[in-house]
């Protein structure tokens, strides 16, 4: 069993756990009230694309943490268009854009007026970024003012800590915030986008002046370690995202084996860095060795046109499924036929579509890029190519196609990865645990430091 088995209180759940051969996990078990009173800052949210943040904040809620969430942009859908929980989400959080810019005005003022030295503490932080040039200082004041908002939010709200999620300009906005407020804040960094151009988002000044940082992988840690001085080594620490696997159970399809097409589902923005050209490339080359095979495209994104017309020209179009971005639930109902996952990246933090895909049991082909070879072991919960290699990728479904054992015996160990480590209900509780000790660590540190 999983180490956070504890947990479970409900025996239904607990139950169906066991009888999967899972740890004890509970999404409705209560615990006591942390005393720990948190900001989550996040770019978007809720959003299609990043559900991860809102199983974690609601993970975190139900293990006792007091956590509000501010968002800079508005949700990506209308409020009237959002499953239940995530309207339930965007009533209570915070925006940032997208309200009353009056009433925003009248704030900034007020801040002005009432707190004057947090507002010079966010013009002396602005100035003091180094390396940039007039124009993007400019951008700077324009985060300043979201800091300032951000900060008398949490100041009404008595919320004495900030975490942001990425190192982009939110985390821009939250370290002025911080300078502005006296607050401490924090960082969760994914990549691959914060990692691409990190003097542009002047990622190693946020790390230096973060209380703490968590990392999704150790790629992710190793590439922060080259960015920092080893004094703020310490800081970075890596807690891992994970899924349910106790709500993602397949289930199975009679017809399978009398299938002769081999389903292949990819989810993903239809953006040139999820390497879909490759795929379809890859597609293209399997109909020389005679493998019929079905690809469900699932993502819109600025490709879909190019991708599209790459399909109709090739005479792919028998065989290549395109839908735009789908709920959550939606997705899933593609993945409980699929035979094979895709991913062709060439740039990822680690996917939560992967986990996904392999607590279904499903046999994943996907890239040797940044945090994914920690999730899959090639030729165990399924096969890694080198990124951008048509032909490697061709060849590696062709062996799960014409292979069925092996396909098989690869889900059932993509299955069990995802329960050992990837395990969000377990590692929820790593990172209430983890932020309950590094907080705690932090404030002493605090009283230390002001008594001498």
């Amino acid at each position: 069993m999983n180490d956070c088995g504890t947990t479970l209180k409900i025996s239904e759940r607990r139950d169906a756990a066991m009888e999967h051969g899972l740890g004890a996990t509970d999404n409705h078990a209560h615990y006591p009230s942390s005393g720990y009173r948190i900001a989550y800052l996040l770019s978007r949210y809720p959003a299609i694309s990043h559900t991860f943040l809102l199983e974690e904040v609601l993970g975190l809620r139900l293990r006792g943490m007091h956590l509000e969430t501010a968002s800079i942009n508005p949700p990506d859908r209308r409020i009237q268009d959002l499953p239940l929980r995530e309207a339930d989400e965007a009533k209570k959080t915070y925006y940032i854009q997208g309200g009353s810019r009056l009433n925003a005005a009248r704030t900034l003022l007020c801040i002005l007026l009432r707190q004057p030295a947090a507002v010079y503490r966010g013009v002396k932080a602005v100035l003091s970024i180094c390396d940039v040039t007039l124009s993007r200082r400019l951008y700077w004041f324009f985060y300043l003012a979201e800091a300032l908002l951000v900060g008398h939010w949490m100041r009404e709200r008595g919320l004495k800590h900030l975490h942001i999620h990425f190192g982009g300009p939110v985390a821009s906005v939250g370290m002025l915030a911080s300078a502005a407020f006296q607050i401490p804040f924090s960082l969760t960094i994914h990549g691959p986008e914060e990692l691409l151009d990190t003097s542009l988002n002047h990622l190693r000044e946020k790390i230096e002046q973060a209380s703490f940082v968590f990392c999704i992988s150790d790629f992710c840690r190793s590439q922060l370690y080259l960015l920092i001085s080893q004094e703020h080594w310490r800081k970075l620490h890596v807690l891992r995202l994970g899924v349910d696997p106790t709500l993602l159970l397949k289930v199975p399809n009679p017809k399978a084996r009398e299938a002769v097409t081999l389903q292949a589902v990819c989810i993903g923005r239809l953006v040139a860095a999820k390497g879909h050209r490759t795929l379809l490339q890859a597609l293209l080359l399997l109909r020389n060795h005679a493998v019929t095979m079905h690809l469900v495209l699932i993502g819109g994104g600025p490709e879909m046109p190019s991708l599209q017309e790459f399909v109709e020209t090739h005479g792919l179009s028998d065989c290549v499924t395109f839908t735009q971005a789908l709920s959550h639930d939606e997705a899933l109902t593609y993945l409980h036929r699929a035979d094979v996952f895709v991913l062709a990246s060439f740039a990822e933090g680690i996917p939560v579509a992967l986990m996904e895909a392999m607590a279904l049991g499903i046999p994943c082909v996907s890239t040797y890029v940044a945090g994914i070879p920690e999730l899959i072991q090639d030729g165990v919960q399924g096969l890694l190519v080198p990124p951008g290699n048509a032909q490697a990728f061709a060849d590696a479904l062709r062996t799960l196609a014409r292979e069925e054992p092996r396909r098989l015996s690869m889900g059932v160990a993509a299955r069990r990865k995802v329960i050992e480590q990837y395990n969000l209900p377990c590692n929820h509780e790593r990172l209430v645990q983890t932020f309950k000790q590094l907080l705690t660590v932090h404030e002493r540190r605090r009283v230390v430091e002001a008594q001498t």
